[in-house]
C-alpha cells in the first residue's frame, strides 16, 4: 500500500489513480497552489485500471491514422474529416501539457511514458483504397495533418511497414503514414504526476482505500472511506469531489444521488489483444498501422497492429477483439456490476439499447468466445504469414460506455467521453471512453474552466494555465494560426524527446 501525507477535509477530493485523475490533480496544484487534494485508489498502484499500459493501445489519439473517427462522406461525396481535426487540436493540448511537466521537473524519464511511433492508415480492396485516398485529399488541405503522405505503392508500403507485406496477395493496397505518431504508457504518466502531486504542500494519496459512499453536505460533500488492508471506514469531507474512476464512476455517481446521474446507464466492452514479443518480427516493425472497422464493431474495436514500447521493451500488439461482460472494472469488477446498476431510472434506456443494438451484443459475444484460428484469421488481414504460435493472448481493459435517456431508438451513441457536473460545481465525473486518455488534458480544461472559473479568471490563474498548456484559449485550427501550432507542436515534441 502506498500513503503519503493523507490530508484530512482537503479542498479536492480525487477518486481513482488513471491519467484523469492525475491530470487534474496536477493542473489544479499548479494553478492554484494554495489547494489542499487528496487522492483515492482501490488498487495497489496507481494507473492499474484503464490507463495501464497493457489494457489499452497506447495510442497517441491525434487524429492521424483513426479511421472510425472519419467515417463517413459528406454531402459533397468526398470523406468527412472535421472529427479528426478536433482530436488533433486536442491532443495538442495534451502534448503541451506533458512537455510543460518535463521541463518543470513534475515528470522525468520521458521515455518511460512516450516514444515516437509512426501512425499509419492501412486498407485493401479497391472501395476502402478509393475512401482512403479521399480521407488523404481532405485531409492534406489543413495544416495539421501537412505532413502525412499517401503511397499504393507496394515498395514505399513494404519500406513502412513490412509485415504488412509479408504473404501478402494481390489485392490492392494503400497505406498513409505521418511520421509524427506516438505510443503511450498512460499508466506509468499517471503514477508520476500522483507522485509528484503528493510531494506538494497540502497533497496526499492512498491505495488501497476504497470510497464507499457520498454524501452532500452544505456546500461540498461527506465522503465514506475504507481501507483495505485494515479494514477501517472513516469519513472526510471536501469542498470538491471529482470522479474518475473509470468504470467505477457510474456506481459512485449513483451512490451520490445527484439529480444530474439520472437515467444514465452502463454498457460495459470487454478486450483481448495479441501479444508478440518475438524479436525477429518485433524488430521489423515500427509503426501504429489503423484499419476499418467489420461490420458491427464498436469504434473501440477497430482492428490495429501496434508497436507497444513497455518498460523498455517492444512488443507488436494486435487488436482489440471486442467480448462481452458484465463488469465495468478489469482488476476490481464483479459479474455483478451491470445488473447491480439497474435502476428505475435508466431501466428503460438499458433495455432499449439491447434491443436495438442486438447485432452489437452479438459481435460482442462472439468475439470472446471465437477459437485462436478465426482470431489469427483476422490477424492474417495485416499481416498474412503470421503463425499462431508466435502469438499470446491477454485481456485488455474494460470500457463503459455512457447511456443516457435521450439515446432513444438511436442506441449507443456516446462511444467518446462523458463528463457530468452537477449544477452547483461540487462534484464532477468522467463517463466513457475513447478518445479519453490521449486528450485528458482537453477534457480536464473543460472541468477546470467550469468548476474553477474563478481561478482562472485572476491575471495570475490565466498566466499559469498559459504556461501549462499556451493554447487553451486558442482556436488551432485557424489557417492564420498554422505557424503558431507549428512552433507549439515542435517545441513540445523535442522536449518529449519525440524527434530522433
Amino acid at each position: 500500500m502506498k500513503s503519503k501525507n493523507q490530508i484530512l477535509d482537503p479542498d479536492v477530493i480525487l477518486i481513482g489513480s488513471g491519467i484523469m485523475s492525475a491530470t487534474l490533480g496536477a493542473m489544479l496544484k499548479e494553478l492554484n497552489p494554495a489547494l489542499s487534494i487528496q487522492l483515492y485508489e482501490m488498487t495497489e498502484e496507481f494507473g492499474k485500471e484503464a490507463s495501464n499500459a497493457w489494457h489499452n493501445a497506447g495510442t497517441g489519439h491525434a487524429g492521424l491514422c483513426e479511421l472510425s473517427y472519419t467515417p463517413d462522406y459528406g454531402s459533397d461525396g468526398e470523406v468527412d474529416v472535421s472529427k479528426a481535426f478536433e482530436i488533433f487540436h486536442q491532443f495538442e493540448h495534451s502534448k503541451q501539457f506533458w512537455s510543460y511537466a518535463t521541463r518543470t521537473g513534475m515528470i522525468d524519464k520521458v521515455e518511460e511514458f512516450i516514444n515516437p511511433v509512426p501512425h499509419l492508415s492501412f486498407v485493401y480492396g479497391q472501395k476502402q483504397v478509393d475512401f482512403l485516398k479521399s480521407r488523404f485529399t481532405q485531409m492534406q488541405k489543413h495544416h495539421f495533418f501537412e505532413g502525412m503522405t499517401y503511397t499504393e505503392d507496394r515498395e514505399q508500403i513494404r519500406e513502412w511497414a513490412p509485415l504488412l507485406l509479408e504473404g501478402r496477395d494481390h489485392t490492392p493496397l494503400a497505406v498513409t503514414k505521418m511520421e509524427r505518431g506516438t505510443d503511450i504508457n498512460y499508466g506509468t504518466l499517471s503514477a508520476k504526476l500522483i507522485e509528484w502531486l503528493g510531494q506538494q504542500e497540502g497533497c496526499g494519496y492512498a491505495t488501497s482505500h476504497r470510497i464507499t459512499n457520498l454524501t452532500k453536505d452544505g456546500a461540498g460533500w461527506k465522503v465514506e472511506v475504507k481501507d483495505l488492508t485494515t479494514k477501517q471506514t472513516s469519513t472526510t469531507k471536501a469542498k470538491f469531489v471529482f470522479i474518475g474512476a473509470g468504470g467505477g464512476s457510474l456506481p459512485l455517481l449513483q451512490k451520490s444521488g445527484v439529480t444530474e446521474s439520472k437515467g444514465f446507464g452502463g454498457f460495459p466492452i470487454g478486450g483481448q489483444w495479441l501479444i508478440c514479443d518475438k524479436p525477429e518480427i518485433v524488430n521489423k516493425h515500427l509503426a501504429k498501422v489503423y484499419g476499418l472497422s467489420p461490420g458491427a464493431a464498436p469504434t473501440m474495436a477497430v482492428p490495429h497492429l501496434d508497436t507497444r514500447i513497455i518498460d523498455g521493451k517492444k512488443s507488436i500488439l494486435f487488436g482489440p477483439y471486442a467480448s462481452w461482460t458484465t463488469k465495468f472494472l478489469h482488476i476490481e469488477g464483479k459479474l455483478t456490476d451491470l445488473p447491480g446498476s439497474i435502476r428505475t431510472d435508466n431501466i428503460a434506456s438499458l433495455i432499449k439499447v439491447g434491443l436495438h443494438n442486438i447485432p452489437l451484443v452479438r459481435y460482442l459475444i462472439q468475439q470472446g468466445t471465437q477459437s485462436m484460428k478465426t482470431r489469427m484469421k483476422e490477424l492474417k488481414a495485416f499481416f498474412p504469414d503470421a503463425r499462431g504460435e508466435d502469438w499470446r493472448l491477454i485481456d485488455a481493459g474494460i470500457r463503459v460506455q455512457a447511456i443516457k435517456k435521450e439515446d432513444g431508438d438511436a442506441g449507443i451513441v456516446h462511444f467518446g467521453t462523458e463528463v457530468l457536473t452537477t449544477e452547483d460545481l461540487s462534484l464532477s465525473s468522467l463517463l466513457g471512453a475513447s478518445p479519453g486518455a490521449s486528450v485528458s488534458t482537453n477534457i480536464i480544461l473543460e472541468v477546470i474552466k467550469r468548476c474553477f472559473a474563478g481561478s482562472l479568471e485572476t491575471p495570475e490563474g490565466h498566466a499559469r494555465m498559459k504556461a501549462m498548456v499556451p493554447s487553451y484559449d486558442e482556436d488551432l485550427t485557424q489557417p492564420e494560426m498554422a505557424a503558431r501550432q507549428r512552433e507549439l507542436s515542435e517545441e513540445a515534441f523535442k522536449t518529449l524527446n519525440c524527434i530522433r
